[in-house]
């Protein structure tokens, strides 16, 4: 059956919002992505397929069944879970955080559709269909005192679920805030976030996503920088059957700073993606650029990155490289960073390591005792070790380094 059939079958079509029958008619137009470009060229396509196996949840009668990776809620810490709207009174209340009215929620994803590639956003498009209303979180911030965020979204299992994530940070605000995507058994989950940074805001942003037992993941993420902002990615995808992480990030007048850091680990027969496209559309900007990827078993893992650098952005200042870990000769990774660049007066730089653990450092810590399981995690410690202390979790809330190094 064709994926688009299998909307149809497992989407209402009822009461459908304008969003949705827009979304609808471009993706019966396009029912899959072209498996020619860039973007979905390795892309698994019985697992892009299997994604769409399972029923659409509109109901949120699970938000808060599912449990939470790490301890209880504190007063210093604001947490959130999409399609769970009881916390957001109080903190418009506490706090300069005030929710998006559905009015101005759809007026900013209509805005941002009529920039839709058809192909490149199809992940957006199909999320914006399946997403209904209670399960789409928009939130306006102001100010500097705002206390570290926390946003949750799950799928349940059994059960394919849609959110969408959308945030204004006005002018000189700074935020930390930390995406939570979870997984369950035999689920998948279709997450867009949407981020505007005015001038001179700053966003330290984390993402963790991990499932379980063949959960599955399209996560995309959409970043407009206005002249003056700093934005600060650390993610980490780990434990899907299938996941696909894309970010795309526009500085839309330059004069802004951008830094990533982002690992995927995949296992077993997972393929777990990353595609990041960055857009300078003015001089000065700056970006600094590290992926990670691990390959252990029969396991693909994937990095396209593409740095655009048109003639109006002089003066831009970038770096993409991508360094990998492939522990089975079994396993696969591909890497691909490039840059288009027409400016003349650009420091520009990419590249790409594939490499295997270090024999020699086995060898010099078993002569000293060490088991070689416990000697192949303290090199894992490391090489994990700079992607995790770029995400903005305490390690008494939540140990990501104990949490992937002693996963089966």
């Amino acid at each position: 059956m064709e994926i688009i059939e299998k909307i149809k079958t497992n989407k209402s079509i009822d009461n459908q919002t304008e969003i949705q029958k827009i979304c609808l008619d471009k993706l019966q137009s396009s029912p899959l992505p072209n498996p020619r470009s860039e973007q979905w060229r390795l892309s698994n396509k019985s697992k892009l397929s299997n994604f769409l196996e399972y029923s659409v949840n509109e109901n949120n009668e699970n938000n808060s069944k599912f449990e939470i990776p790490y301890p209880k809620n504190t007063q210093s810490t604001i947490r959130l879970i999409i399609g769970e709207n009881c916390q957001i009174k109080l903190i418009e209340k506490n706090y300069s955080i005030q929710k998006l009215s559905e009015g101005e929620l759809q007026k900013y994803i209509k805005e941002q559709m009529s920039f839709f590639n058809q192909n490149e956003n199809w992940s957006d498009l199909l999320n914006l269909f399946l997403s209904c209303k209670n399960n789409i979180l928009g939130l306006k911030i102001n100010g500097s005192k705002i206390p570290p965020i926390e946003i949750f979204s799950h799928a349940s299992s059994n059960s394919l679920n849609a959110k969408t994530l959308i945030i204004f940070l006005e002018k000189n605000c700074n935020v930390e805030l930390l995406q939570v995507n979870l997984g369950e058994d035999n689920s998948s989950l279709s997450q867009s976030t949407f981020f505007c940074l005015e001038e001179n805001s700053s966003l330290n942003h984390g993402v963790v996503s991990y499932g379980v037992n063949k959960s599955n993941l399209l996560n995309s993420l959409n970043v407009i920088q206005q002249k003056n902002s700093e934005y600060n990615l650390g993610s980490l995808h780990f434990k899907f059957n299938y996941a696909r992480f894309e970010i795309r990030i526009k500085q839309s007048e330059g004069n802004a700073k951008t830094n990533i850091k982002g690992m995927q680990i995949t296992k077993k027969d997972e393929q777990i993606s990353t595609y990041t496209k960055i857009d300078f559309d003015g001089p000065n900007g700056f970006l600094d650029q590290i992926n990670k990827s691990l390959a252990d078993d029969k396991s693909h893992a994937i990095f396209e990155g593409s740095i655009i650098v048109p003639k109006i952005a002089q003066k831009t200042d970038a770096s993409q490289l991508s360094r990998n870990l492939l522990l089975s000769n079994r396993a696969q990774i591909d890497t691909k960073p490039q840059l288009e660049i027409i400016a003349d007066d650009v420091k520009c730089k990419h590249g790409a390591t594939i490499s295997q653990l270090n024999e020699e450092e086995l060898f010099y810590m078993r002569t000293r005792g060490i088991t070689l399981t416990e000697a192949s995690k303290l090199q894992l410690s490391s090489y994990f070790q700079e992607i995790i202390s770029f995400i903005p979790v305490s390690k008494d809330r939540w140990d990501l380094l104990d949490k992937i190094l002693n996963e089966n």
